[in-house]
């Protein structure tokens, strides 16, 4: 017993220390409260459109950023797989087959022994590793965390392309919206243009009078180009994101559903934890990420400890092939062999700091991800409440400019005002509904940031 607890007491100083999520300083519960959450994963039910439901089962099935992802798990999973494989033993069969000659001015070169000969040899080679310093397991261990990190990565990337095809579906349909409200206004301001000609010709209205009502007409069909071409911008950036060819990225079209002008009710529930956020997916890879790293601390301690690797051989050598699977040419080998660091230069020893460094700067990187996380929650909360103020406001202010459009319409047509003070209200009720879409807009895709701060 006496001559192995030197070994013992070697392999209880290489026992890595259990690794413990560190202790991170949370608030209790969230600033605001809310009666409605959206529970289930696919939290853009909350938004209840078809065809953004049906986009984003699109854009999982083939948007390259989470295929990559995906392929970077799998990656982590065989990684893993290799990992545990060593701590089963090696096994290998081995066949050689040789011709050689000896010669003569060798010391093993004996009058009348042939000095050409075969050597046919056939066995199976078995190794093994005594993980007595946890090297191994360290090992498996980081890899199981940074499989954990991937899957982690991959839900996160999941969440930040639902967010993003949300909010540009939406960006998509404001710009449609806008684009659709603006011919409109071209429309009707052309059409009373046409009847302010005959009026001119009739001599009822002066020159000067005519050419600010088609200067005022001018001014609307020079907002209609930018709008269009920024809808044709977002569809393309859209259908990209989507993982669509790029024939249909060129040629193809988005189908976007009736929008509704409605607002969502508040996303987050009444005195949640602040503890749920640290389930989101970001924050989960990066605490795996520094298991991973306390993991490889152990495995650069380890290499600083003696190895033992048994070994085994069993097989048939023999001169003839055919007597090579005989009694006579049976051989075997048992052997053990222990390796240990004397001097390395300090190699050893820098990979210990090296892999402590790391951990150091996953550690740091976690607590800042926390930090961020909650930066963004706030953020959102805030957003979401005052985006949703923003659309209120826009919508009292274009019921107020419909109804002062209405008067003046009246004012024209009892002789008590001009056409321009009616396209001065027009243009005031266009801005108003663009401004209106717009807000509209904001609060949806602060719901969507809200659901992505909050880890989905």
């Amino acid at each position: 017993m006496r001559k192995f607890l030197p070994l013992l007491l070697l392999a209880a100083c290489a026992t890595p220390v259990k690794y413990e999520r560190p202790p991170v300083e949370l608030p209790a519960a969230w600033k605001e409260t809310a009666p409605r959450y959206a529970e289930d994963g696919r939290w853009w039910l909350i938004y209840a459109d078809g065809s953004l439901d049906k986009l984003l089962d699109e854009a999982t099935k083939q948007n390259a950023d989470l295929l990559i992802a995906l392929a970077r798990v799998d990656e982590a999973r065989a990684l893993l797989r290799e990992s545990q494989s060593f701590f089963f033993p090696r096994v290998d069969a081995q066949a050689s087959s040789t011709r050689q000659q000896i010669s003569r001015r060798n010391a093993t070169s004996f009058p009348g022994l042939p000095r050409e000969f075969n050597q046919h040899r056939a066995g199976l080679n078995v190794s093994y590793e005594v993980d007595l310093f946890g090297r191994l397991r360290s090992g498996a261990a980081a890899a199981r965390a940074e499989l954990q990190a991937s899957e982690a990565a991959r839900e996160a990337v999941r969440l930040a392309l639902a967010a993003e095809v949300t909010k540009s579906y939406y960006s998509l349909q404001s710009l449609a919206q806008q684009v659709e409200l603006t011919r409109q206004t071209l429309a009707l301001r052309e059409d009373a243009l046409s009847l302010q000609r005959k009026r001119f010709d009739a001599g009822v209205i002066s020159d000067f009078e005519l050419r600010q009502l088609e200067a005022e007409a001018a001014v609307v069909r020079a907002q209609l180009p930018p709008l269009e071409a920024e809808r044709e911008r977002e569809e393309a950036a859209l259908s990209v994101l989507l993982g669509r060819t790029p024939k249909d990225v060129f040629d193809g079209s988005v189908v976007l559903g009736a929008s509704e002008q409605k607002l969502i009710a508040p996303v987050l529930p009444a005195g949640m934890p602040s503890e749920l956020l640290l389930r989101r997916p970001d924050l989960v890879e990066a605490e795996r990420s520094l298991a991973a790293a306390n993991a490889r601390v152990a495995v650069a301690r380890s290499e600083m400890f003696p190895s033992i690797v048994l070994t085994g051989s069993l097989g048939s050598e023999s001169r003839s092939l055919s007597d090579l699977f005989s009694g006579p040419a049976a051989v075997w080998a048992l052997g053990a062999a222990i390796t240990a660091p004397i001097f390395a230069g300090g190699r050893l020893e820098a990979r210990v700091d090296a892999a402590a460094a790391r951990e150091r700067q996953a550690l740091v990187g976690y607590q800042q991800t926390i930090r961020n996380a909650f930066g963004e929650v706030r953020t959102a909360l805030v957003s979401q409440a005052r985006a949703r103020e923003s659309y209120e406001a826009e919508t009292a202010r274009e019921e107020a400019l419909s109804q002062s459009l209405r008067l003046a319409r009246l004012r024209y047509q009892n002789g008590v005002s001009s056409q321009l003070d009616v396209i001065d209200a027009e243009r005031g009720l266009l801005a108003a509904r663009i401004a209106r879409i717009d807000a509209l807009r904001q609060h949806r895709a602060a719901i969507a940031d809200l659901f992505r701060a909050l880890g989905g």
